[in-house]
């Protein structure tokens, strides 16, 4: 049995511990597998590139070797800074995404690392298709190619042979499932106990910080913001929002969703979310008194809620996130006058009307 060839797409810029990430991973499976009786090496990995020399970011130099065919090819991702021009940067990466798209029609399954998706991108590997990258950059990639059916909570996305994977080390995540479908589970499991990875985890949303996610709309849906947010804990009540701003409840909707691109329930569920994942993190309060404080007299409802936005139970999200030194804050807290339905966007003002949560 031939060994499977992984090939890892070095370039200028990109990071160099994801260029050598998944081959070191892949080493260890080897041993692994070897240790349990395997008989031949599975995976022969190399790094290649269109260019003779390679400097990635923060000026390593790379050795790579000519572009040659393989099973795999992987492309790492690149520093994307705020400031950096991302159409002069993908356009001095012409040749890697024509080296990406000829291995693709040659048959190779193409495997992007975090905002390496932005190249699989413009070698229009992803047209059609669903795909990930990491979470800070996932609108701007749904942006910049709506034909693209972009899953910011996924880890790991494979469509039709293509597979993009979430920040940094997702390509940990992408590397067990390869382990795992190429040597079996028990192969994997024994790698990621070596490498100490989490193989259990199956979505980025527990991670995504949205004060790090560029601000989008104007100046009225911020000043919405702004009044749903100082008000967490009030019932959502669409008509009185709009009394509030001045303006019926069709032209808020209309306004608000123009610029913000959602509905004021779903800014204000999300906010809520991200109000008691701090309280979580940082507290020892129970999630009733935590539900309580964030606009949800049931705590079920407000479970219901925290697990469609982090993809974790509220107690799940605490044991995994939770802050050294947090302690419990026996406060009391108020009632707040919210419905279990309203609180779940189900009650009377609690939906936005046609497109209501």
């Amino acid at each position: 049995m031939s060994a499977l060839r992984v090939g890892v797409l070095a370039y200028p810029g990109c990071f160099a511990s994801e260029v050598y990430g998944v081959p070191d991973l892949l080493s260890m499976a080897t041993h692994v597998a070897a240790a349990q009786g395997a008989a031949h090496p599975a995976y022969e990995t190399s790094v290649v590139s269109p260019r003779r020399r390679v400097v990635a970011s923060g000026g390593s130099r790379i050795d790579v070797g000519a572009l040659r065919p393989v099973d795999v090819l992987i492309v790492p991702g690149f520093e994307l800074s705020p400031g950096l021009d991302l159409d002069a940067t993908l356009a001095d990466l012409r040749p890697e995404t024509a080296a990406v798209r000829a291995q693709a029609e040659a048959g190779a399954a193409v495997v992007s690392i975090c905002v390496g998706a932005f190249l699989l991108a413009e070698a229009g590997l992803l047209a059609g298709r669903e795909a990930t990258t990491s979470w800070l950059f996932a609108d701007r990639l749904a942006r910049r190619h709506a034909d693209i059916r972009v899953r910011p909570d996924r880890l790991v996305v494979t469509d039709r042979g293509v597979t993009t994977t979430a920040a940094f080390t997702a390509m940990y995540d992408f590397a067990l499932q390869f382990v795992r479908e190429h040597h079996g589970s028990r192969v994997a499991r024994g790698t990621a106990r070596l490498a100490l990875v989490d193989d259990a985890r199956s979505t980025q949303a527990p991670y995504a910080d949205p004060r790090l996610v560029p601000t989008t709309g104007g100046e009225f849906s911020h000043a919405v913001k702004r009044w749903l947010d100082q008000n967490l804990g009030a019932r959502y009540d669409l008509p009185a929002l709009a009394r509030e701003f001045h303006v019926s409840t069709r032209t808020l909707l209309r306004r608000f969703g123009g610029e913000a691109g959602e509905t004021p329930l779903a800014y204000l569920q999300a906010a809520r979310v991200r109000r008691a994942r701090h309280l979580l993190e940082t507290t020892g309060r129970t999630v009733a008194s935590i539900a309580a404080d964030v606009g949800y007299r049931d705590p079920g409802a407000f479970s219901g809620i925290f697990i469609r936005h982090t993809g974790q139970r509220p107690g799940e999200y605490r044991a995994k996130f939770r802050r050294p030194g947090a302690c419990a804050k026996p406060t009391r807290q108020p009632a707040v006058s919210l419905g279990a339905g309203a609180a779940a966007g189900t009650g009377p003002g609690a939906a936005d009307g046609p497109d209501g949560l």
